[in-house]
């Protein structure tokens, strides 16, 4: 269960991100080439089926591990500060939504195990607009 709740924040993640990445594309009317591809790129990584040689792993093996996917998303901040300094626009949209993303971002393992439970205990509820 708890695999299926980490797909799933995973899911939400990336569909923010492109989301995001979207609105800066129409914002700036540019396409942003570079961060899709580093999105795509890491959507891959972290959807990745591990090789049979990994299915052993014990709890703290696989914590190791997120902990170096977790680094290889460092590089993520300085491309947001990047973006934002170069666009008030990037900058408004980013900061705006900040608490959202920036948290799974740059957790540790035991911080995004702690965020993912809480995704499946905080379900958002989804308010619909009525127009007559």
């Amino acid at each position: 269960m708890a695999a299926e709740e980490g797909k799933r924040a995973d899911s939400q993640l990336f569909q923010l991100l492109s989301n995001l990445l979207h609105q800066v594309e129409a914002l700036t009317n540019q396409e942003e080439v570079e961060l899709r591809s580093k999105i795509e790129a890491l959507l891959l990584e972290v959807t990745k089926v591990p090789s049979k040689s990994t299915h052993g792993l014990d709890e703290l093996e696989i914590e190791r591990e997120l902990d170096k996917l977790s680094a290889k998303l460092d590089g993520v901040d300085e491309m947001i500060s990047s973006a934002m300094a170069a666009d008030p626009q990037v900058q408004s949209l980013l900061s705006g939504t900040a608490e959202v993303w920036m948290p799974f971002i740059t957790a540790n393992a035991d911080e995004r195990r702690n965020f993912t439970a809480s995704i499946g205990a905080d379900k958002p509820q989804v308010h619909e607009k009525r127009t007559n």
